[in-house]
Formats: structure tokens, sequence, C-alpha cells
């Protein structure tokens, strides 16, 4: 069963993360594999209105290796429209579906600020948007559920936090 998310923003003052540990390794850590180990995240908001979908999302490294790139992909319930101008550094990889390479990702730091605006081929009442990582370079992330976004955006101009 997939969660989906719909936080309206401002209705959220803080978010406090329970129960996570994360035990340091000296040095760059390494998968059994011999790749190496990170934790990306990915925060941001979706806005939807009149057809037209905004997203906005910061790409992290919780470590505890860096990575030189990683790619982030949005999968949409609804089709792009023909012609998008996307930003620098993504692409479009189908009619519902846009890639971005984030840039490197420090260990506990943050890649570049990624920000879409994008035109849906007609109206809809809501979108779902799905980000999750399509490539990281075959780093080792045992933490999904931080990069693994299902968020459902109604088309009223609110923004929509992930």
């Amino acid at each position: 069963m997939e969660e989906v998310v719909a936080v309206r923003h401002g209705a959220v003052r803080s978010v406090v993360v329970a129960g996570s540990l994360v035990l340091g390794v000296a040095g760059a850590a390494q998968a059994q594999g011999g790749g190496p180990v990170a934790d990306v995240a990915y925060h941001g908001q979706v806005v939807l209105s009149r057809g037209h979908l905004r997203v906005w999302m910061v790409p992290e490294n919780e470590g505890p290796a860096a990575l030189p790139d990683v790619t982030v992909r949005l999968r949409l319930s609804a089709e792009l429209a023909d012609q998008q101008e996307l930003a620098d550094g993504c692409v479009r990889a189908g009619m519902r579906d846009v890639v971005c390479g984030t840039g490197p990702l420090p260990m506990q730091g943050q890649g570049r600020h990624i920000g879409l605006a994008m035109d849906l081929r007609e109206w809809v009442p809501e979108v779902v948007v799905r980000v999750d990582t399509s490539w990281n370079g075959g780093a080792a992330d045992r933490n999904l559920s931080n990069n693994e976004h299902v968020v459902l955006a109604l088309d009223t101009g609110d923004a929509y936090v992930f």
C-alpha cells in the first residue's frame, strides 16, 4: 500500500523526526559491494494552479559518503504539454516524466535547488507527483523513506510540502 502525502504549506509549523539513529564510521562509508553508502533525501513543495504545475525541491545527502551526482525523477499522473522550458540539468523523460541532475551532494550537505514550472496538456483538478531517485551512482541508500515521496496536489494554488 502506497502512502499519499498531501500537506498544505503553512499547516505544519515544524516536523520532528523521531527514532532516527545514524551510526558514524571513520572515513567514507562503503557498502558490502564496495560502493559508497549515502542517504539521499528530497524536501520541497508542489503547487498546481489552472493547469500549471510548479515543483521546487532541495536534494540533500545525510551521509555518510559524498556523491558526485544523483538523478531525481518526477512522475506525474497527468501528461505534460508538448512544449516545456525546463530548468538547467533537467530533461523530459516521457509524456509524464522529468529527470533532473542534482549536481554534487556533499556528505551532510545540500545539492542545487531545483525549480520547475511546467504546463500540463490539459486542465485537471488534481495531480499526483511521485518523487524518487532514478540514479545515484551505485550508492547504497538504506533509508528510502526520505527520497521516495508521493504528493497529491489539488488545483487550488496551495503549496503541498514533502
